[in-house]
């Protein structure tokens, strides 16, 4: 199948060839056919499958299919794409600009930590579709910069993780604005038992579609653990990157602080790094999401913040350098490499605190993780003995990041 089989506009299917992208994925092979039906929709994907275009492309064509002749005297949008963060927000803004670049549509993308003035007027000047974090949305239309009136398609873009960051009271406040009859279409990574309680009160006779085991991790990312005291990890991800042959590493922290700390370390140690957190203004993250993919920087440390949404072509490795607390955003996290095709390399630095969260990790992907041998180096390092990162670049071990 390609994409000229979804009768996808000439406008659409030429963005889509100059993206590089001759076949559908099979959460798009499903998806696009029932959006243009005008089904509701309850989607998972595994992270990394093309699941922004499987919403995108057909909400791009329904939209296109009137522009001109269809649009609100008041230049009110007729689509809205809810997100859980800025970046995400960026990101599907992105997409949806270079998939409809040639229809026509008019956009508009909305998210806090940035000047809401800028915002407004976008949206005063009018659009066909908005994308938009909750708080953001709801701000333009408290102060009436925004009109939800005539909204006609409604995208709930990684559900799962607004309720996991408490966005449902705000999502319910902006569903009491919407018009009753619409279509809602509702991407998850993954599908819990809150996403369905939401789905069942949203979605009218929805299409079901589940592409992927429930929190499968990709299948071309090589997954493995070190097991080393706390005070060693430092050496170890300073060995691992000094080793590695080429490429770019996301490395996650669990706190904002030690992002912080980590990044000002392997600075220290001659790494080009940049750090992303939720303490960072937005132009900061943009800034270091930028340069990161840009190649300019070496190293991206980051909290969860960056584990949902990012897509980063061509990111090779990705370090745990701590656990998170909850098992799925491992899936999470390990999805930002191994994406498209791509192979990829997850390594976790787990010490004997984290050994409980090794264990729930596990469980969740139905095997354990296999064990890679700590250098002699690092493990003196651990010791109080501090070895510079350079040292073991020709005794690197196998499972090294490269």
């Amino acid at each position: 199948m390609t994409f000229t089989s979804f009768g996808l506009s000439k406008a659409l299917l030429r963005a889509v060839a100059e993206q590089g992208y001759a076949a559908p994925t099979p959460i798009q092979t499903q998806a696009i056919p029932a959006v243009l039906d005008g089904r509701d929709l309850l989607a998972a994907a595994q992270t990394g499958t093309g699941k922004t275009a499987a919403f995108t492309l057909p909400l791009l064509q329904r939209l296109t299919g009137e522009v001109g002749s269809d649009r609100w005297p008041d230049g009110a949008p007729r689509a809205l794409i809810l997100v859980p963060t800025r970046e995400l927000a960026a990101q599907v803004g992105e997409s949806v600009r270079l998939y409809g670049r040639y229809t026509g549509i008019r956009t508009a993308t909305v998210f806090g930590g940035v000047g809401l003035q800028a915002q407004a007027a976008a949206v005063r000047r009018g659009a066909d579709l908005l994308i938009a974090t909750p708080g953001r949305l709801l701000d333009l239309v408290s102060q009436r910069h925004a009109n939800l009136a005539r909204i006609e398609f409604l995208v709930l873009d990684e559900a799962d993780r607004m309720l996991d960051m408490g966005f449902i009271h705000d999502i319910r406040r902006l569903l009491g604005m919407l018009p009753k009859v619409r279509q809602n279409l509702l991407f998850s990574a993954t599908f819990s038992d809150d996403i369905r309680t939401l789905a069942a009160g949203l979605l009218h006779r929805p299409l079901t579609i589940e592409v992927a085991p429930r929190n499968t991790p990709a299948e071309l990312v090589s997954q493995s653990v070190y097991h080393v005291p706390k005070t060693g990890k430092e050496a170890l991800l300073a060995h691992l990157l000094a080793c590695g042959r080429r490429g770019q590493t996301l490395v996650f922290t669990r706190t904002k602080h030690g992002a912080d700390r980590l990044a000002r370390r392997l600075g220290q140690d001659g790494f080009r790094v940049a750090v992303i957190h939720g303490n960072k203004s937005q132009s900061a993250r943009i800034r270091a999401l930028a340069e990161f993919k840009a190649d300019r920087v070496q190293i991206l440390v980051a909290t969860d913040i960056a584990a949902r949404g990012l897509d980063i072509r061509q990111l090779p490795h990705v370090v745990n350098y701590e656990l998170p607390h909850v098992p799925e955003d491992y899936v999470h996290r390990i999805g930002r490499t191994g994406r498209a095709g791509a192979d990829g390399v997850a390594v976790s630095l787990v010490c004997r605190d984290e050994a409980p969260q090794l264990r729930g990790i596990e469980r969740l992907l139905g095997r354990r993780l296999p064990v890679q041998p700590v250098p002699e180096e690092v493990l003196s390092a651990a010791e109080g003995e501090r070895t510079s990162p350079h040292a073991g670049r020709k005794s690197c071990v196998r499972g090294d990041v490269r």
